[in-house]
């Protein structure tokens, strides 16, 4: 069984003991967690290899569904040719899916939720108000043909490590 803060019985059954109930009331967990969850459980059985993994934490903006997994997990659940990351995208109606790996720092987050953009360099800029955004400034030009949507990028990120982006190239 895919590896999560919820219980197995909430995972297998899909009603919530009260301990689970009391997370998802305090907002540790969210109902697209618990979507994403039952999602996986039900691609555990033609995976089994998703039995190994550990699901921290599922956010969504526009056509995009990023999944936090740990980070030794995230080979695992692209699966061999990306057989299972197609699958989940078939099952969540076509969503781009994005593996990213739980914990460390802002750099490596920002690595993999930009990929296959390459950062130059990380830099975090202090406005008048008293708040911070960081800057990322990824290698060379402006694509034609971008690979990731940036502004998808930004919202993951504030919704995600509560970052405020700024993205910018090298050479524009």
């Amino acid at each position: 069984m895919v590896r999560t803060e919820l219980c197995s019985f909430c995972v297998k059954s899909g009603i919530l003991c009260p301990r689970c109930q009391e997370r998802l009331d305090k907002g540790r967990i969210t109902q697209l967690d618990l979507k994403v969850i039952g999602l996986l459980s039900e691609l555990e059985k033609s995976h089994p290899i998703l039995q190994e993994v550990h699901f921290h934490k599922a956010a969504e903006f526009g056509e995009t569904l990023a999944i936090m997994v740990d980070r030794r997990d995230i080979g695992k659940i692209v699966g061999l040719e990306g057989r299972i990351v197609r699958a989940i995208s078939e099952r969540a109606g076509g969503k781009r899916i994005k593996i990213l790996g739980y914990g460390g720092d802002d750099r490596q987050f920002l690595e993999e939720l930009l990929s296959p953009l390459s950062i130059l360099t990380i830099n975090t800029v202090w406005l008048p108000d008293g708040s911070t955004e960081t800057k990322a400034i990824l290698q060379g030009r402006t694509p034609r043909h971008m690979p990731v949507d940036l502004e998808v990028a930004k919202q993951l990120a504030r919704e995600i490590q509560g970052l405020t982006l700024r993205i910018e190239f090298e050479r524009q």
